[in-house]
């Protein structure tokens, strides 16, 4: 089992930025890949980034390429999310994941943390 929990989310207003943070604990080990998805009020959850624990290509959604950076530290067991040029669309719950199975890095996870809100202000 792997726990995460997840934080850093708030009220911002446009073209603000937030830094999400999770820190995972328990199988840590076992971890293949990590992941941000969010999901706003009335609509489906949606990736949004993935990026493998050992290292190497990170995915981004096209809707927050160039806006969003995914980082991780192996050491402490936690990966962020800096989101800079907000905007209202990107209000949403925003859920840190994480998956012990080889697989695409918007493919299905398996471990989810509680969610953090983040709200953008036009």
């Amino acid at each position: 089992q792997v726990q995460l929990v997840d934080s850093g989310g708030g009220l911002v207003q446009a073209g603000g930025s937030l830094r999400l943070s999770c820190a995972a604990s328990g199988r840590t080990f076992s971890i293949y890949r990590m992941g941000w998805f969010r999901q706003a009020p009335g609509k489906e959850r949606e990736f949004v980034v993935g990026i493998p624990w050992s290292g190497g290509r990170t995915l981004y959604a096209d809707s927050v390429k160039g806006r969003f950076t995914i980082s991780k530290d192996n050491a402490k067991n936690t990966v962020n999310l800096q989101m800079n040029s907000l905007k209202p669309e990107d209000t949403a719950v925003y859920y840190c994941t994480a998956d012990p199975r080889y697989g695409g890095l918007s493919d299905e996870y398996i471990y989810w943390g509680q969610g953090t809100q983040v709200t953008v202000s036009s």
